[in-house]
């Protein structure tokens, strides 16, 4: 007959551990993802996320032609959404005892998703399009790579992914829209 192990440590012992290196905050011993990893994907996902809100907001600053006006709408809440993305990243990267790189220099370059103006309103909306697909992806290798090795960050980034997913329709049905 085997016998079961509790379905919680005693409570004794999370008290002990929980005394232990308190200095860490919410990395305790039970966290299991490699944090140095983590904190360097959540730091390339942020400039990502920065690159996304610029691209966003010039976008809706040069929407131009008679459908702009509610394009540049969608540019702006979609620039406004990205920037609540950075903001959640930023604030895990600090619980996981990190540091936010938000030094515009090299920003580009660890960025997933590229800085592309695009010439006219279709053009931009296939741009941000392709910057959303790219980032749907990215944070899906990101959720597969940390899973429950750090179920926080894995659900903050899963949340992160459903909106993306949703700027990606938003963009496909103003496309339609667009070239119908």
């Amino acid at each position: 007959m085997s016998t079961k192990q509790p379905f919680l440590t005693d409570v004794k012992t999370i008290r002990e551990r929980a005394r232990k290196h308190i200095e860490q905050g919410a990395i305790t011993e039970s966290y299991r993802a490699d944090r140095v990893t983590v904190l360097k994907l959540l730091n390339d996902a942020l400039a990502t996320e920065i690159v996304c809100v610029l691209r966003y907001q010039r976008h809706h600053f040069m929407a131009a032609g008679i459908n702009a006006d509610t394009v540049a709408a969608e540019f702006l809440t979609h620039a406004n959404e990205e920037q609540q993305h950075a903001d959640q990243i930023a604030a895990r990267i600090v619980q996981l005892n990190g540091e936010p790189d938000f030094n515009p220099e090299g920003l580009t370059t660890r960025s997933h998703a590229e800085y592309v103006e695009g010439e006219g309103l279709i053009d931009m909306i296939k741009e941000d399009l392709v910057a959303e697909r790219i980032a749907i992806d990215s944070y899906r290798e990101m959720i597969g790579y940390i899973g429950d090795k750090d179920t926080t960050t894995t659900r903050m980034l899963e949340g992160i992914l459903a909106m993306e997913e949703e700027h990606a329709d938003d963009l496909v049905g103003m496309l339609e829209d667009l070239q119908s």
